[in-house]
């Protein structure tokens, strides 16, 4: 008889853990994984799925506006929120069965149920016992609401995809990602949408150029900024989803009548009741999983991937940590994953995309820098008539030539920027990128032809 029931228990099933289940599944492990919730985690059910199609029903807008100049005419189409957020639902669900089908193929065994520790090698679900001899705890991140009177009131990420109403004015708190994501898509959907952040600019960590660029292009589209600024409190006189339901006070003396306030200020490690402490393992002060290169905690057979570690919180670093993972020990341990030159994208209106370093990151680390940047209207718009400027920059080293950093403000910036991560992980240079020859008229060429430095 077998020491333990499984090989590997995983919990949370989200997209890290379902990819480390079912490699290692893949590799001859005996495997189950514990899900209390939906199937595909964040991801698919209250993160990039979800709002990458909001975000595309957010575009319409503008793309039946800049029809015109092209040719077309129609009458003014109109955006029903409930006929589109039943559409959304039936591809979640469409999404959450491939994810039963593809663990049940791959023989890992699904639970459901709340998981707490009990020991190194043992978990309870319900009122089940199981063990293993290795748990990854794979549990993601959740979104945090600010400590301030009245932020019971706010929504997050989460709930802002399962609104009844589409409000007519909205106030967004942050400038991260999540926040000029439903910034965008609150404003491309005609939300009266004010953006609230404390701090001088958005999206802190990309390159300063970018971020004054952007800061430009989203208050031109018409969603109202306000750096600097900190919700001082929110007072509650309706029901969420009503018409001026909360009045929002702000540090910079001014209110607020909105039907929304969404809290996008930041994600914290799910960790909580887990019983992780209990049995031994060292969280960090974010309440994160503290763990090694091969993503073992302080419990030798206790493991965490995925933002369950606040390492970088991208669904694809999760994938490829899980497969790592699997690979190193259910396999012959080859497989790692690299946290340099990690492409991201940022799905706002106009879309942001960067790999590498950022100017001031490379002169931070000593190097001697070439700088090339370039603004321009984008063809489409030529006969559009939109006042819409796309940005890009490449940093490179200036003693090895190596391009150290990509960074895109336009259309479609997540699809133009995955190449150019292949070639910064391939070591390109500047002179490749000079002797490549592009495709006319895109885009991306315009990174080929960036010729003169400005610094």
């Amino acid at each position: 008889m077998a020491e333990f029931d499984f090989d590997l228990i995983t919990i949370g099933a989200g997209s890290g853990g379902v990819r480390a289940s079912r490699f290692a599944a893949d590799l001859g492990a005996r495997v189950a994984i514990i899900e209390a919730r939906e199937l595909g985690g964040t991801c698919v059910n209250v993160g990039c799925i979800p709002k990458k199609l909001l975000s595309y029903a957010a575009h319409f807008a503008e793309d039946f506006e800049d029809a015109r100049g092209f040719g077309w005419s129609s009458t003014n189409p109109t955006f029903d929120w409930p006929a589109f957020v039943a559409a959304k639902d039936r591809e979640i669900e469409r999404l959450n069965g491939i994810y039963e089908r593809v663990l049940a193929e791959a023989g890992v065994l699904v639970l459901r149920g709340r998981a707490r520790l009990l020991g190194p090698h043992e978990v309870r679900v319900g009122t089940r016992t199981v063990s293993a001899g290795r748990i990854l705890v794979a549990t993601g991140a959740r979104p945090v609401r600010p400590v301030l009177p009245g932020s019971a009131a706010m929504i997050t990420s989460e709930e802002a995809f399962h609104l009844k109403t589409l409000p007519r004015r909205a106030v967004i708190y942050g400038a991260g990602y999540i926040a000029l994501e439903f910034a965008s898509i609150f404003n491309g959907l005609g939300v009266d949408t004010h953006l609230v952040y404390r701090s001088s600019g958005l999206l802190r960590g990309f390159d300063a150029d970018l971020r004054e660029h952007l800061a430009s292009e989203i208050s031109a589209k018409g969603v109202h900024l306000h750096p600097t600024t900190r919700i001082e409190r929110l007072e509650t006189r309706g029901a969420q989803d009503t018409q001026g339901a909360h009045r929002v006070y702000l540090s910079e003396g001014t209110t607020l009548e909105v039907d929304c306030v969404l809290a996008a200020t930041g994600r914290t490690p799910n960790t909580a009741d887990l019983g992780l402490v209990e049995v031994g393992v060292t969280l960090g002060g974010r309440g994160e999983i503290q763990v090694d290169e091969s993503y073992t905690s302080s419990v030798p057979s206790i493991h965490a991937i995925g933002d369950v570690t606040d390492r970088i919180q991208l669904t694809p670093v999760a994938l490829a940590e899980g497969m790592a993972f699997a690979e190193r020990w259910f396999g012959r341990g080859l497989r790692a994953v690299s946290y340099e030159r990690v492409p991201t994208a940022v799905f706002c209106h106009p879309n942001v995309a960067a790999v590498g370093l950022t100017e001031s990151a490379a002169r931070a680390a000593g190097m001697a820098v070439r700088i090339f940047r370039s603004r321009f209207g984008p063809l489409k718009h030529t006969l559009s008539g939109r006042n819409e400027q796309s940005f890009m920059k490449l940093v490179v080293d200036r003693d090895t030539d190596r391009v150290l950093g990509v960074h895109l403000v336009g259309a479609d910036a997540g699809e133009v920027i995955q190449g150019f991560a292949v070639a910064l992980n391939c070591g390109a240079t500047k002179a490749q990128f000079d002797r490549t020859i592009g495709v006319h008229p895109t885009l991306a060429e315009e990174f080929l032809t960036l010729r003169t430095p400005i610094g």
